[in-house]
């Protein structure tokens, strides 16, 4: 698990392909220290283990699924990227729960100056949308933002120079495409709701108006949105 919150920016040293995959070499240094095969390093979003690390940078396989569903497979040698160690359980929570896999991707349709800050829209996908909500938490190449204002086609986040200049965000142009992960909590609702859940009689032993329960939960996603949630 991540938290979003990037600890260094290192270069990509080569990659070398294979039929269906790649082999990722990439310089590095705070990341290093304390560094053992088998350990998790977000690369601009996406959680990839290290299969071997020198003085100077570490490796990771890259397989077919994340290359089909980020933006990795676009880097070319000399690519800055956003890196981020697992959290330590004794660290602090500084960003929000990033768990390294990426949903999908984002397209920059705009870039603009806001006195100090620096506003990003993006285009994205319905399915990515749905799980993007003003004031909430998205990951954009790995970096913790709060969504300022969503559409129907796309949503914006407002970026301090602070972050800006410690990540690759700087570099960013529009029409680039970047890593997207929506909130976790977010997705975890949202497939709960696609099912009604048997319920215990022995917790919950009537229904609605008195009656014996059938075996099925009252609460639906139609019910709810009744309700106001």
């Amino acid at each position: 698990m991540f938290t979003g919150l990037i600890e260094e920016t290192g270069a990509l040293k080569s990659i070398q392909r294979g039929a269906h995959s790649a082999v990722l070499t990439i310089g590095a240094g705070r990341v290093l220290e304390g560094l053992k095969i088998g350990d998790s390093i977000a690369v601009n979003g996406v959680c990839l283990t290290v299969t071997d690390f020198s003085s100077s940078g570490f490796s990771a396989d890259v397989m077919h699924e994340t290359l089909n569903r980020s933006s990795l497979g676009t880097l070319r040698p000399n690519s800055r990227v956003n890196l981020e160690r697992a959290m330590p359980a004794d660290g602090r929570f500084g960003g929000h729960i990033v768990s390294g896999h990426v949903d999908g991707l984002g397209t920059i349709t705009n870039i603009r100056r806001d006195d100090n800050a620096v506003w990003y829209e993006l285009r994205a996908e319905p399915a990515l949308l749905r799980g993007i909500v003003e004031k909430g938490s998205i990951t954009i190449d790995g970096i913790s933002l709060t969504v300022a204002c969503t559409g129907t086609e796309r949503f914006s986040v407002s970026v301090i120079p602070h972050t800006a200049a410690v990540t690759t965000l700087s570099e960013r142009r529009v029409g680039d495409r970047v890593n997207l992960e929506t909130d976790i909590i977010g997705k975890y609702v949202s497939q709960l709701l696609r099912f009604e859940h048997p319920r215990s009689p022995e917790v919950l032993p009537q229904a609605e108006g008195g009656k014996e329960s059938g075996g099925t939960s009252n609460i639906t996603r139609d019910m709810l949105l009744r309700c106001g949630f």
